[in-house]
């Protein structure tokens, strides 16, 4: 099953995203709220398909390395789970020290 973004409320320091499959049925969602002031980023999601684990981290995984890039200053909390379960995501930026 293939599942995409789909922008449900945007602002240029917080943002919600739907999680919908090719059929448009919603399955979750992910958000962000940066707070430039303490210089931190907070990320959630909840997906409720066990089934799409792999595809959950695919999809998220660059997303998160674009907003790192656009700021960099931002130290980044997240928490993320597909159907209760925490969703680890490797910092590839970690892994090549």
């Amino acid at each position: 099953m293939q599942i995409y973004f789909s922008p449900e409320f945007m602002k240029e320091d917080a943002q919600v995203l739907n999680i919908v499959t090719d059929s448009n049925k919603p399955v979750g969602y992910m958000a962000f709220l940066m707070n430039e002031d303490k210089k931190k980023m907070y990320v959630y999601g909840q997906l409720q398909e066990e089934g799409v684990y792999e595809d959950f981290k695919d999809l998220v995984k660059p997303y998160l390395q674009g907003l790192k890039k656009l700021k960099p200053d931002l130290e980044v909390y997240s928490y993320l789970s597909v159907g209760g379960k925490k969703v680890e995501l490797e910092d590839e930026t970690e892994k090549e020290k």
